[in-house]
C-alpha cells in the first residue's frame, strides 16, 4: 500500500476514534487524573520489562502514581489510543516511530535498541527476489513493515513487486503457519511461535544485517502535562537502571507479566540491546540519539510515511529526559 494511502487510512482511523470516544475522553479519559497513569505496551520483553520492574519495585508509588497497564498488538494502535485519550503512555518499536515524528505523540524515553525484526519465508524461498509476485503479510506501520521495506529497497525491489497483504501480528502467524501467505514482515517473539509449526521456515532479511541501530521508545499523548511526564520518566529511568543491574531477575519479572516461560522471555530478550540511563542520557546530550532518529526519519520519507523529516527535538523530549536524569 503506498505511503499516502497509509497516511489517509490512519488519519481516518484517528478521526473515527475521536468522534466515537470524544465524550468519554473528555470526562473520564486518560490524563484527567494526575495520579493515575494509563500505560499501553506490547506483549514482549521490550514492551513489558520496565513496567514489570516498576510495579514489582514499587517505583510508581514512590512518585505518587498508580499505573494501569493494557496490552496491545502493536504500536500504531497505541498511538491511536493516545490520540483518543484512552491512554497516557505507550510503547512503540522503531517501525512506528514515524507516528510521533508526524506529531501524533511525544517520545519521552528511548527504551532499547532492538534487532528482532525479520522478513521470513516458506521453506525453499531463500531470498527477497524469490518473493517476487508472492503473498507477503505484514502489520502495517510496525517494525515488521519497516524491515520489509528496508529489505525490498536493498534488493532493488518495491512493494509493487510483491502481493503485500496488511494483517495484524496474530493473523500473520496463523496465515503463515497454514500456508496462506508465502512470506511476512514480522518480529520475535511471534517468529518463535511460527517456528514451532514451520521449523524449516527461512529468514531472508534481518535488522541485524543492516548495520543500523533501531530504537524502541515510550511515548506520551500530546495532552499529557509535563509534570506527569517528569514523574513517569523518573520511574522509567529507575526501572531501566534496575534492569541493567539485574538482567536475569528482569527477565523473570517480564516472563511473569507476559505469562510465558522464563526460557521464552530469555529468547525474546536475546534480540535486545539494553543501555543504562547514563548511556541513554549521554547519547541524547551528544546528539547521537537525534542522529539515529533522523536516519529513521529519512527512511520514512523515502517510504512516503512522512512528507518531511522533522528535527527530532520536535517529538523527542530529550531535554526533559536529561533534566530528570540529572535531578
Amino acid at each position: 500500500m503506498p505511503g499516502s494511502t497509509i497516511r489517509r487510512t490512519l488519519s481516518a482511523l484517528f478521526a473515527a476514534t475521536v468522534l466515537t470516544l470524544a465524550t468519554n475522553a473528555c470526562s473520564t479519559g486518560a490524563g484527567q487524573d494526575d495520579d493515575t497513569v494509563d500505560f499501553g505496551y506490547i506483549s514482549d520483553y521490550n514492551g513489558a520489562s520496565l513496567l514489570a520492574i516498576a510495579q514489582e519495585q514499587g517505583l510508581w508509588k514512590k512518585q505518587g502514581l498508580t499505573a494501569r497497564t493494557k496490552v496491545f498488538n502493536n504500536g500504531p494502535v497505541q498511538i491511536q489510543a493516545l490520540g483518543s485519550g484512552d491512554l497516557d503512555y505507550g510503547y512503540i518499536g522503531p517501525g512506528a516511530m514515524w507516528l510521533p515524528a508526524s506529531g501524533k505523540a511525544k517520545v519521552v524515553a528511548v527504551n532499547t535498541f532492538t534487532y528482532a525484526d525479520r522478513v521470513i519465508a516458506q521453506p525453499g524461498i531463500t531470498s527477497m527476489r524469490d518473493l517476487k509476485g508472492k503473498r507477503v503479510g505484514v502489520p502495517e506501520g510496525t517494525s515488521g513493515d519497516m524491515i520489509l521495506n528496508i529489505a525490498l529497497e536493498k534488493a532493488g525491489m518495491t512493494t509493487g513487486d510483491i502481493q503485500k497483504i496488511a494483517m495484524d501480528p496474530s493473523t500473520v502467524v496463523s496465515s503463515f503457519t497454514s500456508g496462506k501467505i508465502d512470506g511476512a514482515g514480522i518480529f520475535y517473539p511471534s517468529i518463535d511461535t511460527i517456528k514451532k509449526k514451520v521449523p524449516k521456515m527461512e529468514e531472508v532479511a534481518s535488522t541485524k544485517d543492516t548495520g543500523d541501530v533501531f530504537p524502541t521508545a515510550f511515548v506520551a499523548g500530546n495532552r499529557v502535562p509535563e509534570k506527569k511526564n517528569t514523574k513517569v520518566i523518573k520511574v522509567l529511568q529507575q526501572a531501566n537502571d534496575w534492569r541493567a543491574q539485574h538482567p536475569e531477575e528482569s527477565i523473570a519479572l517480564a516472563a511473569k507479566m507476559l505469562h510465558v516461560t522464563r526460557e521464552q522471555a530469555t529468547a525474546d530478550a536475546s534480540h535486545v540491546r539494553t543501555l543504562s540511563t547514563d548511556e541513554l542520557a549521554a547519547q541524547t546530550e551528544s546528539g547521537a540519539m537525534d542522529r539515529r532518529l533522523k536516519k529513521l526519519g529519512d527512511f520514512f520519507v523515502r517510504n512516503k510515511q512522512l512528507e518531511k523529516n522533522p528535527d527530532p527535538s520536535d517529538y523527542y523530549a530529550g531535554d526533559l529526559y536529561r533534566k530528570v536524569h540529572g535531578g
